[in-house]
This record gives structure tokens, C-alpha cells and sequence, in this order.
């Protein structure tokens, strides 16, 4: 009787394993084959490199000390094998890696690929998720724990279906979403963050949390040793900084990185394992940042933030109170709008009918019940600079005036790999080689997946008097900082009303607006009894290795006396000696265009520069206002386009072949 029961017991037990391989094992099987670095090298054999132009490294410029400020061009958000999940993608690169990276030097990232910079950055701060510090520091020590050994072996070995369970179980207590309201409007829902004791490693043991506390304090500590070593004023400008990472449903990002300058920093990099709140963030690291410490938080991919970032509520369930607003504007002078996750500048039928808010844009306006993975009225940048006008009529100051920055978001180790032509993924061998890249599976959403979601990532430019840690954390600082798409297009704005239109026939514009007027970042104050519009100042350049310009714009948002918001789009410049249209305000098309079997453009369109003074026909001095610049080149070959040239396969339908690539100046504020 008994062998019976034990027998019919094992059969139990082999045929629930048997359903369950077959239900979750063989999908989990197929997804880890299909993203692991053992398996990289048959993919990468399918394409062929050779059929993509490479273009000659160019050697970095130095600039002399210049009163009237250089560009700089750096990336504030970068991930190696020290964050978790770039491990757990396959990413063997250290952060030591990264550095040299950003210098020059070629590397191979896990699915084969080779990576290089055209040319080296100016500026860098590694972002690694601070969550991940500590957790790994004992994994090469004799004498660990059976429960340490599993970890380790989970952690160390590349598996992106163990990612997505990790992930999953990080999103705390609590997330339910609160009753629904207005769809596209973030309701106020209460959670809270998993602490260093809900982590296995850290949960029992010798030392326990505390353990894996001090843990991470040392590998803090490491960082800010390397960040000061791997620092070459004027060449290479090294911040120590990392990822604040709160976990969203369905993937939502609620993510801040934190940017350090000075000396005497924090011994502890505050994570989300130690609050649930960007309030208590900023409010621990204003405790422990003093004297010559200083910081500053850049928010990123607002778009998948399901309308959190530009709120009234924090993740945890918080309402900001008014001294909340004073530590947010303290603290958080920028915003990165654009990265390898998309577009947040702005989303058609979310609070604008600009036609370029489709640019790297895959999420329609909310419908009613939906509370993930669509536009939300507070989850873009210009909605939220236009929630600060409101905010300033209520509180007497604006919380929510920010610049902008881009940067990549890579976990590849690979800062300021942003050109198309050598785009390898953000994921490592999750999105490496191209093959991988063009997998795209029916029933996914467009955000979900790498081919109709991902850019090539962007850059922060920042203009500053000299490439040192002090001058270019002060222009962070005053937002006197723009983002691209990727090229290095230069972009000077300024408004001021001591000079005029003529300033374009002036063989020295920047000083006139530098002395007449204010750069982009900051605020105009109308003179008393000023009722004209200012003149606002505009240069653009081309990248001398990317595309020639095809327009200037200018984005002005303003509030009236209701306490209505509203925005208008005007193009400034034309490229080809063409004019706007008065009844449109657009530019008529240049005819630019690409052969995309080859990505050379086609024609000799284009403008290497443009230069324009503009005062605004509509200005009332009245009314609190924002106007920023949007540069746009040609168009040139989206990264889609150059893989299937590798590939040797047709264009998949599903993403345009072209893109054209830009750059957004930070704000400039009227304030009445």
C-alpha cells in the first residue's frame, strides 16, 4: 500500500514538473538561449559589419579657457557589470572599462560587437544602481553560506528571465493602483520600498543588513575613488555619482540620477532600499552633503513614468507640501528628455498637436482604465514645464523649472555611443548582435520592445568656461545645458532686450547677447514699463559628421489669467534660403532624403548652420511664459536601418527607415 502511494506520488510530482515545463520551463529555456552570451556568437555570424561605413576616429578638441563658455559633451547616465541587471544581460565591462571607454578606446560588448566613439567625450558620470552595491562584494571569498552561493550563481550568471522575476518582486507592498480618476492623470498610490533585509544575501548570515550595509558603503566608497582617479581636467571630466531606482509597474521608470561635485561626499549612497521617497532623497543627501559637497538629480524616461514624475505625489503615496516644491527646485535644475528608452519632450493628443511630439513616441494618450504603458498628462517635459507656470501662480515660485539634458541609459559600458551607424542595444547581449535587435515578437507592446522603442540614446551638452568638475557642474546647475538626439549639433539661445534683430550681421553675437540678455537656462525679467517682446537669439551648427540642419523652431508655453496653460510651435529658420510660411509657421519641406539601401543622403540640402533673431508677435509682458529651441537636421538612417544593411534582410514596416535627429535647448523664463 504504502509503495503504492509513494509511487503514485512521484508520478504526481513527474508530471507537475512535466506541465510545468512545458506551461513556464520551455518559454523561460527559449528566452534565456535567445538573449545569452553563449549563444551571441552563432547570431553575430548572420551579420556582416563590413557593409556599414566606419568613419575615421576624430581626436578630441580642447578648448582654452573661454569667458564666453565652450561646449562640452558628456553622458550623466551610464551603467557596467556593477549594476544588477546589466549583469544579468551579459555585460562583463567594469566601470574602469567605461572611463576608457569615454576616452577613445575600442571595446567589444557581450554579444560580439565592436564599440568605439567617433570621437571621445568631455564629460562622464557613472550611474550604477546604487540597490546593486554591496550585494556581490563577498561572492569571491571562501567559506559562504549555501543561501550566498545561490545567490552569487544567480547574480554572476547572464539570465534575463531571472531578471524579469527579480524585478518583479522588487516593486514593494502596496502597488495597487488607488481608484481610478480621469484616465492620462496619476492617482495618488501608497506603497512601500523593500529594505537591505529583503534581499536574500543580506537577510541572514553573519552581520545580517548591516552587513550588506557596510557592504555597500565600501563599494561607494570605490567609486568615488575611481571617479577621482579616471579625472583628467580638460580632457576627461570624471563626477561620482549613481542610479536612484524605485521600481514602477510594467516596467515604469521612477528613477533619479544622482550627480556629486566637491569633496567629503556621503559615505552611503542612498537607494531605494533605504527610501521610498525623492523628498527623503534629497533630504538625506542635503544631511550628509555639506560643505564643499554639492548634488544634483536628473530625472529620466518621464514617459514611462505612468505620470508620476511631474505629480503632486511621490512613489511611496507622499503629497508635496510647499517646502517639498523649494528642495525639488533646489535640486533637480534638469531633466533628461531624451535617452535609449524614447522621447519625453512631449506626446501628440497629450496637451499638444505638434506634429514633431511623434519623434521617438510610441505611447497614445490614455484611455479610461488604463494606468500603465500609455501618455500621461504629467509624464512629459513640457506638459510639466507648464504645470511649474501653474505651480508659480499658486506657491510664488516655479518648482518645475528645468533644463534639458540627454544622455543613454546604456548597460553596455559604452558612454556617448549614440550614432546610429553603431548602435549595439542598451541591453547587452539581450540586444546584441543586430539580429537580436530586429526580433519582434506579435503580441508585445511597441514599448516593450527593442526594434520599435529604442533609439540610439542621447547626449548632454553643457556650456561652460572650461572642461573642469567646478565649471561644468555649474552649468548643470544654471541649466545653461541642452540635450541631442545623438550628433553633436551646437546650440546657443539667448533673449534679452538690450539687443535687436541686427545682432545677425554682428561680427560677435554671443558677446552682444552674453552681455545684452540671458542664455538658455535662465530667467528675463521685463524692465518696468517694458511691454515689447524681447529678442530672442538663436545659433545652430551641424555636427560636421552627421547631417546638415533643415530648421530652427521655437516651443513657447505660457499660463493667462485663468490660470489656463497653452503652447504654440513656430519655425524661426529655414534652411536652402526658403521662408516660413505665414499661414502655417512651418518651413516648406527641402527635399532632403536618403538612400536607405546605402544610408547616403541624396541631394546637397541642408544648412551647416543657421542664425536667427526673433521677437515674439504674440508676446503680452503680463503673462508668465517659457520658450525653448528645437534644431532638426536632415534626415538621416535610423539604427533599424543599418542593421538590416548588416543583416542583408528587408526593412521591417513597423519603424520608419529615417530619422531625423535634433537638439532642445533648455528653457528660457519670462517672469512678470
Amino acid at each position: 500500500m504504502l509503495k503504492k502511494l509513494l509511487l503514485s506520488l512521484l508520478a504526481f510530482i513527474i508530471g507537475g514538473l512535466v506541465v510545468t515545463w512545458f506551461t513556464i520551463g520551455q518559454s523561460l529555456y527559449d528566452t534565456h538561449r535567445a538573449t545569452s552570451p553563449t549563444t551571441a556568437p552563432g547570431d553575430y555570424a548572420k551579420q556582416n559589419d563590413s557593409r556599414v561605413p566606419v568613419p575615421v576616429q576624430q581626436t578630441q578638441i580642447q578648448y582654452p579657457f573661454d569667458p564666453l563658455k565652450n561646449v562640452y559633451w558628456g553622458d550623466t547616465h551610464v551603467h557596467t557589470r556593477a549594476s544588477f541587471d546589466a549583469t544579468l544581460f551579459g555585460t562583463t565591462l567594469t566601470v574602469e572599462d567605461a572611463y576608457r571607454f569615454a576616452k577613445g578606446e575600442a571595446m567589444r560588448n557581450a554579444g560580439g560587437e565592436l564599440m568605439q566613439l567617433s570621437r571621445p567625450l568631455d564629460f562622464v558620470a557613472i550611474t550604477d544602481h546604487a540597490e546593486s552595491f554591496g550585494n556581490l562584494t563577498r561572492c569571491g571569498e571562501a567559506n559562504l553560506t549555501l543561501l550566498e552561493k545561490v545567490n552569487c550563481w544567480v547574480f554572476l550568471n547572464p539570465n534575463v528571465a531571472i531578471f524579469r522575476l527579480i524585478r518583479g518582486s522588487a516593486l514593494g507592498e502596496g502597488d495597487d493602483v488607488a481608484a481610478l480618476g480621469s484616465p492620462g492623470v496619476y492617482q495618488k498610490t501608497a506603497r512601500t520600498h523593500p529594505n537591505q533585509a529583503d534581499l536574500p544575501i543580506c537577510s541572514r548570515g553573519e552581520g545580517g543588513p548591516a552587513r550588506c550595509y557596510r557592504d555597500s558603503e565600501s563599494e561607494w566608497a570605490r567609486y568615488i575613488d575611481l571617479a577621482d582617479r579616471y579625472n583628467e581636467p580638460g580632457i576627461l571630466t570624471t563626477f561620482a555619482a549613481y542610479e536612484y531606482s524605485p521600481v514602477l509597474p510594467d516596467t515604469g521608470k521612477h528613477h533619479r540620477n544622482v550627480i556629486f561635485n566637491g569633496s567629503d561626499l556621503p559615505g552611503h549612497a542612498t537607494s531605494y532600499l533605504d527610501v521610498g521617497s525623492v523628498i527623503e532623497l534629497w533630504r538625506g543627501l542635503e544631511a550628509t552633503c555639506s560643505g564643499s559637497c554639492d548634488f544634483l538629480t536628473i530625472p529620466h524616461n518621464m514617459n514611462k513614468g505612468w505620470g508620476l514624475f511631474y505629480s503632486r505625489h511621490t512613489w511611496d503615496g507622499k503629497t508635496y507640501e510647499p517646502e517639498d516644491w523649494r528642495l525639488r527646485m533646489r535640486r533637480e535644475p534638469l531633466a533628461e528628455m531624451y535617452q535609449v528608452k524614447g522621447a519625453s519632450e512631449c506626446a501628440l493628443g497629450v496637451g499638444a498637436t505638434d506634429e514633431e511630439c511623434a519623434f521617438s513616441q510610441v505611447f497614445e494618450p490614455c484611455d479610461v482604465g488604463e494606468v500603465t504603458g500609455c501618455a500621461f498628462e504629467t509624464g512629459f517635459a513640457r506638459q510639466g514645464l507648464k504645470i511649474g507656470l501653474q505651480m508659480e501662480q499658486e506657491l510664488g515660485f516655479n518648482p518645475l523649472a528645468f533644463g534639458m539634458v540627454g544622455s543613454t541609459d546604456t548597460h553596455n559600458a559604452n558612454p556617448g555611443d549614440t550614432e546610429e551607424w553603431d548602435f549595439v542595444g542598451g541591453a547587452g547581449a539581450v540586444t546584441s548582435p543586430a539580429i537580436r535587435r530586429y526580433r519582434q515578437s506579435e503580441d508585445k507592446r511597441p514599448f516593450k520592445s527593442t526594434l520599435t522603442f529604442h533609439t540610439a540614446g542621447g547626449l548632454a551638452a553643457v556650456w561652460a568656461e572650461e572642461n573642469t568638475r567646478d565649471a561644468i557642474f555649474a552649468g548643470m546647475k544654471r541649466r545653461e545645458a541642452y540635450a541631442t538626439s545623438g550628433p553633436r549639433i551646437t546650440l546657443r539661445f539667448f533673449a534679452g532686450w538690450e539687443f535687436d534683430e541686427q545682432i545677425v550681421n554682428d561680427g560677435k553675437p554671443i558677446a552682444i547677447a552674453t552681455a545684452g540678455g540671458v542664455p538658455m537656462g535662465g530667467v528675463l525679467y521685463p524692465e518696468n514699463g517694458q511691454i515689447e517682446s524681447p529678442t530672442f537669439f538663436t545659433w545652430a551648427a551641424a555636427d560636421v559628421m552627421s547631417a546638415p540642419l533643415q530648421r530652427v523652431q521655437i516651443i513657447k508655453g505660457w499660463i493667462d489669467a485663468e490660470g489656463n496653460t497653452h503652447e504654440s510651435v513656430r519655425d524661426i529658420a529655414c534652411a536652402d534660403e526658403l521662408k516660413v510660411d505665414p499661414t502655417t509657421g512651418r518651413c516648406p519641406n527641402n527635399g532632403a532624403s536618403v538612400d536607405i539601401s546605402s544610408c547616403q543622403t541624396l541631394g546637397e540640402t541642408g544648412a551647416r548652420q543657421l542664425m536667427s533673431a526673433w521677437k515674439d508677435p504674440e508676446y503680452d509682458a503680463s503673462q508668465g511664459a517659457f520658450y525653448y529651441v528645437r534644431a532638426i537636421q536632415n534626415p538621416t538612417c535610423r539604427w533599424s536601418t543599418y542593421d538590416a544593411i548588416r543583416l542583408g534582410i528587408e526593412l521591417d514596416p513597423r519603424v520608419p527607415a529615417t530619422i531625423r535627429e535634433r537638439a532642445w535647448s533648455s528653457p528660457i523664463w519670462i517672469d512678470p
